[in-house]
């Protein structure tokens, strides 16, 4: 690989020099955002709803909900 860096650990014990800290879902930590069970991706909250499946309360997000009832409808002629 053109890009091989050997990374070492400092006497500050941190490996990474230029490396963000913090998560990249930043506002997940108050539940504002959440994943869709169904697409993976993260939605608010308010896009979804969520669906008891097999005992637990799964979040489906919108876009799969309403793709979801497309799918139930008869084609139309």
């Amino acid at each position: 690989m053109s890009n091989d860096q050997e990374s070492q650990i400092a006497t500050n014990g941190l490996r990474y020099k230029s490396k963000e800290g913090g998560s990249p879902f930043k506002d997940s930590a108050n539940m504002s955002s959440i994943s869709c069970y169904k697409c993976g991706l993260h939605k608010p909250r308010s896009l979804g709803v969520f669906k008891t499946m097999i005992n637990q309360r799964m979040f489906m997000c919108g876009d799969c909900i309403s793709a979801k009832s497309a799918e139930g409808r008869a084609p139309s002629v």
